[in-house]
C-alpha cells in the first residue's frame, strides 16, 4: 500500500512558478512510476507529466518547455516544477504511483492516488 500525499498547489498569476510536491510513503517509492495528474471543472482527469523508475520523463504536449518532473527517492518525493503558468493550467493536480515498469498516460492504469491540490492561474 502506498500513500500519496500532495502539497504546493496555490494561486498565482499567468506567468508564475509553482513546485508540486508529492510525498509517498512506504520502502518501494523508487520501483513506482509516478505520474502527474490535473482535473478541470467539466472535463476529464488528463496526463501532464510521469517519471520512470530510471529518470525517463514524458510530458502532454501543452506543458512541454513550462513543467519539469522530476524524482528524490532518497527522499520518498516526486515533484512537478511548473513555470510560465497560463489560465488554461488551473486545474486540481492528483500525484499518482503505478506499479508497472513504462509511463502510462491513461489515468486507469495508476494503482494509488493522492487527494489532490488546487492550481489556480489567474489572467
Amino acid at each position: 500500500q502506498v500513500q500519496l500525499v500532495e502539497s504546493g498547489g496555490g494561486l498565482v498569476q499567468a506567468g508564475g512558478s509553482l513546485r508540486l510536491s508529492c510525498a509517498a510513503s512506504g520502502r518501494t517509492f523508487s520501483s513506482y512510476v509516478m505520474g502527474w495528474f490535473r482535473q478541470a471543472p467539466g472535463k476529464e482527469r488528463e496526463f501532464v507529466a510521469g517519471i520512470a523508475r530510471y529518470g525517463i520523463t514524458y510530458y502532454t504536449d501543452s506543458v512541454k518547455g513550462r513543467f519539469t518532473i522530476s524524482r528524490d527517492n532518497a527522499k520518498n518525493t516526486v515533484y512537478l516544477q511548473m513555470n510560465s503558468l497560463k489560465p488554461e493550467d488551473t486545474a486540481v493536480y492528483y500525484c499518482a504511483a503505478d506499479m508497472g515498469s513504462i509511463v502510462s498516460t491513461s489515468w486507469t492504469r495508476y494503482d494509488y492516488w493522492g487527494q489532490g491540490t488546487q492550481v489556480t492561474v489567474s489572467s
